[in-house]
């Protein structure tokens, strides 16, 4: 990559930790001639990262998620330091992040570019979501039924707590905390898992990467929310279908050049097949 020249700082405040280290690598940036901008709000407004060669994001993957729209349309890479607890999008550790920051501001790192989804709810605009698309009613307790139809197939109709439609990148997210599949990031599929459906025989189905999914409220008193990444939400009228598919654009995620998705997923979720003899 080239090397960065301008580099735009978000910093979550809330994380133990962020702004102290922030302090540390905004200083390596001035001493290399870096221009910079900062902030501590996210999401972030449509234009922000207009000009910038990448975008540093202190915090958890919650603070990367408030950034991916813009940098998805502005096409500015993110390097993710975690500050938070999991850290699947933050793959840079504090530590990480100093030993290697001025190799990073030198362009010594590669770009993976995460697929998206793109929803819309009837004559509203268009969102983006990097992890899922949640589509459930506005109560949490009450069931919903929604029918779901793949490039005007219809597939099934489903009567849940919701639906996750799931990148991915996702899939480490709500998606596995709702039963559904571990996929590769380079995966051309969206996952769909139902929330605590009420057939058993109801389990994720994975579609091809051109799919153009379209799903109705079948519920005459329910109204649908419609959560993207969990940070904002869609109106939906009473009569209008969600349409998701997966977005033209893609994020670019800056990786280190030894970058593993599966060291990634083990050391996340503990995974060891080792036997200890305790006897």
């Amino acid at each position: 990559m080239k090397p960065i020249r301008q580099l735009a700082f978000v910093v979550n405040e809330q994380k133990e930790g962020a702004p102290a280290l922030a302090r540390e690598l905004v200083a390596l940036a001035r001493t290399a001639g870096v221009a910079l901008k900062q902030t501590t709000r996210f999401p972030l407004p449509k234009g922000w990262l207009h000009g910038c060669d990448a975008c540093c994001v202190i915090g958890g993957d919650g603070t990367l998620l408030g950034v991916a729209c813009e940098s998805a349309r502005e096409q500015v890479p993110i390097i993710g330091v975690n500050r938070g607890s999991l850290g699947f999008l933050t793959t840079f550790s504090a530590d990480e992040a100093r030993a290697q920051f001025l190799e990073l501001l030198e362009g010594q790192f590669r770009v993976d570019h995460r697929a998206m989804l793109e929803c819309s709810t009837g004559t509203g605009p268009h969102d983006l979501a990097l992890n899922d698309v949640l589509i459930k009613d506005e109560v949490n307790s009450r069931l919903v039924r929604l029918e779901v139809f793949a490039d005007g197939e219809l597939v099934t109709d489903y009567t849940c707590d919701g639906l996750i439609f799931s990148t991915p990148t996702g899939s480490t997210a709500y998606n596995l905390s709702a039963g559904g599949p571990i996929m590769h990031p380079a995966a051309g599929v969206i996952a769909m898992t139902p929330i605590c459906p009420h057939t058993l025989s109801n389990r994720s189905i994975i579609f091809r990467e051109n799919v153009r999914l379209r799903v109705f409220n079948r519920s005459p008193t329910a109204r649908l929310l419609v959560a993207m990444d969990g940070q904002r939400n869609l109106q939906v009228g009473a009569q209008s279908p969600v349409e998701i598919s997966v977005a033209q654009l893609r994020l670019p995620l800056a990786q280190r050049a030894d970058y593993s998705h599966f060291s990634v997923v083990r050391t996340k979720l503990k995974w060891s097949g080792g036997f200890v003899d305790k006897r």
